[in-house]
């Protein structure tokens, strides 16, 4: 899991920065549309629509924007259709990769992904090579300053979690998909803060990744997330602590 923790924690601050020039509002609105889509635009009866709001919500995107989201998804607007697509891939030293897009333009967007991993080591597996060392999960990450554990833990577990570690600063929590909208409730009914939630794909095992491998790895991670296309990527690595030390360092 720490591995998975370390890119989580890395993609959670790259998101404020993304906030600022748009670019995750932009990602986000599309997983709102879908979600509006699959299941209607009532956030009541459509679980997964209510997810994508909530996060949104999270990032501060702003209400105008969510309800545009919402009523292009559902018809009421005229909006474009996105295709859910999930690459497997290979970064350098092994890595691998689960990479989900939404695009309108499958074609394009393959071919950058594949230009993406190729400039930087890797390249796209056969459908089935790597997906099966992940699950989807819900991960929480819940602030350590301020919050006791055993309050934090009693309000999860009462909820349905799966696990909570201390991952740095932050407990991570994480759930089964059809539980993770219960167990962010739960944590904002008791008013205990979330720093960051989502669904993500986690790895079953990991590769410990020594300085040089880890800087290429992240660069690449970082390269594939920065694709307007790409919703989510998640990795099978681990970092140790002394060497995301150096690597910050480095800036």
């Amino acid at each position: 899991m720490s591995g998975h923790s370390k890119w989580h924690s890395i993609k959670h601050k790259k998101a404020a920065v993304d906030a600022k020039r748009g670019k995750l509002f932009n990602k986000l609105a599309r997983q709102v549309e879908v979600a509006a889509r699959s299941g209607g635009p009532d956030l009541n009866m459509n679980i997964r629509l209510r997810g994508a709001v909530q996060t949104a919500r999270d990032a501060n995107m702003p209400n105008d924007k969510i309800e545009k989201a919402i009523a292009k998804g559902s018809g009421q607007i005229e909006g474009v259709t996105y295709e859910e697509i999930v690459y497997e891939a290979y970064g350098p030293d092994g890595v691998a990769l689960m990479i989900d897009v939404l695009t309108d333009n499958k074609n394009r967007t393959v071919g950058e992904i594949r230009h993406i991993l190729t400039k930087h080591g890797g390249h796209l597996g056969e459908g089935g090579s790597v997906a099966w060392n992940f699950s989807q999960k819900g991960v929480i990450s819940v602030p350590v300053e301020g919050n006791e554990e055993d309050r934090v833990l009693e309000a999860v577990l009462d909820a349905g979690a799966q696990d909570m570690a201390t991952e740095g600063e932050n407990f991570e929590v994480t759930t089964d998909p059809k539980d993770f909208m219960a167990v962010r409730d739960a944590l904002s009914s008791a008013g205990i803060e979330v720093a960051h939630a989502e669904l993500t794909r986690v790895p079953g095992s990991t590769v410990e990744l020594d300085e040089n491998a880890a800087r290429k790895i992240l660069k690449l991670m970082d390269a594939i997330e920065d694709h307007d296309d790409v919703q989510n990527v998640s990795g099978n690595f681990d970092i140790s602590d002394e060497t995301l030390g150096t690597l910050k360092d480095e800036g």
